[in-house]
């Protein structure tokens, strides 16, 4: 469903990303990993159209989505998710959501996928007209991905979901991912604890210092001994 082919990038003179080539099939859960710098960001920042390619070819269901503006990205069915949350702070948390289902289609099922989302998060339908910005770190996470599911994406990237949450908080974000990816929705998940990122994805791929070192499934991952001594702590 996504792939990307060589794919370079850069922020001003400094290189950010270099040759990177992954794919994602059509409801596959797919993993970004490694360290702070290693381009993972980035790399979901030029799938999104945030960043501009230097190099390479990103193409989405058949299409080249390289050049094209944020908003038609998102309109062909990729929602990111970013890092930090994010969220508007002085809007309520139904609010949040309806923003994100911004694009016709997405709002023409607004109010079917809005009960969908409080659904899959009961926290935010009894805090519906809470501002967001009184919310609890865990709370303004799922906020923000229920926010992007609101776009009906067939394809869902999530920034490092787990940044600065408890461990019970990340436990349940996870457990909420799991099941958005046991509903149909494709994953590129972005994420430094590597561990429980191999519990959640089929496959993934790691990065260090914006190219691609290596990739597999996730067992053979967690049994290489490279990444136990870099990520696992083994």
């Amino acid at each position: 469903m996504l792939t990307l082919s060589g794919v370079s990038a850069s922020y001003g003179t400094v290189p950010a990303i270099d040759g990177v080539s992954i794919e994602v099939g059509e409801g596959e859960a797919v993993g970004l990993l490694g360290a702070n710098g290693a381009g993972k960001s980035t790399t979901l920042r030029a799938i999104s159209g945030l960043v501009r390619l230097a190099a390479g070819r990103i193409a989405f269901a058949g299409a080249d989505i390289a050049a094209l503006p944020p908003y038609r990205v998102a309109e062909l069915g990729i929602a990111h998710v970013p890092e930090g949350r994010q969220v508007f702070p002085e809007m309520t948390v139904q609010e949040n959501l309806e923003i994100g289902a911004y694009v016709p289609r997405a709002k023409a099922e607004r109010s079917r996928t809005l009960e969908t989302v409080y659904a899959i998060f009961p926290v935010l339908a009894e805090r519906r007209r809470q501002r967001a910005g009184t919310m609890s770190g865990g709370e303004q996470q799922m906020l923000a991905v229920g926010r992007g599911l609101m776009l009906r994406p067939r394809l869902l990237m999530l920034d490092e979901p787990s940044l600065g949450l408890a461990p019970v908080m990340t436990d349940v974000t996870f457990e909420k991912i799991a099941e958005i990816h046991r509903m149909g929705t494709a994953v590129l998940l972005v994420e430094q604890n590597v561990s429980r990122a191999l519990t959640l994805v089929q496959r993934a791929y790691v990065l260090e210092s914006g190219k691609v070192i290596m990739h597999g499934s996730s067992a053979e991952l967690a049994g290489n001994k490279q990444v136990q001594a870099a990520y696992l702590g083994i």
